[in-house]
């Protein structure tokens, strides 16, 4: 019941050439969490920062929000102009600038979140929500933005990401389930003697990370299994030996 977790390099605020990263690390390199371990390279200046978003976001995955300003409105703003003559309606007098695109050069743009101030707006309400972290060697300044990638289905994970599995099992014989009956589609033996044993609460919150993951969509009440969540079973059923296919009576 949490989620396997990377941390990607995602720019230089910096002059990476004038003065390089003494870590090597490049643009796209990529750290993980997995649940259970931490696979790639990370330069110790960076790490005591990055580590703890990581483990909020194993937690709570994209629904971990990180900065406070993400709430304000102000990121799907566009760009303005001072407009003294416009105070009588903005109350401070500004004009907006539909049609500035953001200087490439300024260095600037390359601490605004991808989207921010862009006309028109992104449709979603994502600006400033996947945490990053910024190395406090301001010469270089890497940053790196950490994001959930995938349920976790290791260390403590399995008998929760296994429910889950099961859960999409259980919608794909009857896509458009109703989400609240989904759990009657389980006998009582299958509910209570299984670890973790299945309740609504329990089902809301599994399915909440299905949801999140694009596994399971969700509209009116309704749940039907997704395309990545058709593969993310059948990597799931590839893994497990006959007599754990047997044992959870997956068929076909």
């Amino acid at each position: 019941m949490s989620f396997k977790v990377k941390a990607t390099v995602v720019a230089f605020l910096g002059d990476s050439k004038k003065y390089p990263c003494h870590f090597q690390h490049q643009i796209g390199e990529k750290f993980i969490y997995d649940g259970e371990k931490f696979i790639g390279r990370l330069c110790p200046s960076i790490t005591s920062y990055v580590i703890p978003q990581m483990m909020a976001v194993h937690a709570a995955g994209p629904r971990h929000i990180a900065r406070p300003a993400y709430y304000y409105p102000f990121w799907y703003a566009p760009l303005s102009v001072d407009a003294p003559e416009l105070k009588k309606y903005d109350g401070l007098g500004f004009r907006n600038d539909l049609d500035r695109p953001t200087d490439p050069d300024d260095p600037i743009p390359k601490l605004v979140p991808p989207g921010a101030f862009a006309w028109p707006p992104r449709e979603t309400r994502d600006v400033s929500k996947a945490p990053s972290v910024v190395c406090p060697d301001i010469r270089t300044a890497v940053v790196m933005r950490i994001e959930a990638f995938d349920l976790s289905e290791n260390g403590y994970d399995p008998p929760y990401f296994r429910r889950q599995m099961m859960i999409l099992y259980k919608v794909m014989q009857k896509p458009g389930i109703a989400v609240d009956a989904i759990i009657n589609e389980f006998t009582k033996k299958e509910s209570e003697e299984i670890y973790p044993a299945l309740s609504p609460v329990m089902m809301t919150a599994l399915c909440e990370e299905l949801e999140l993951m694009e596994f399971l969509s969700v509209k009116d009440g309704k749940a039907t299994v997704t395309d990545k969540g058709l593969a993310r079973f059948a990597a799931f059923k590839a893994s497990l030996k006959p007599e754990e296919i047997a044992a959870l009576g997956i068929k076909g």
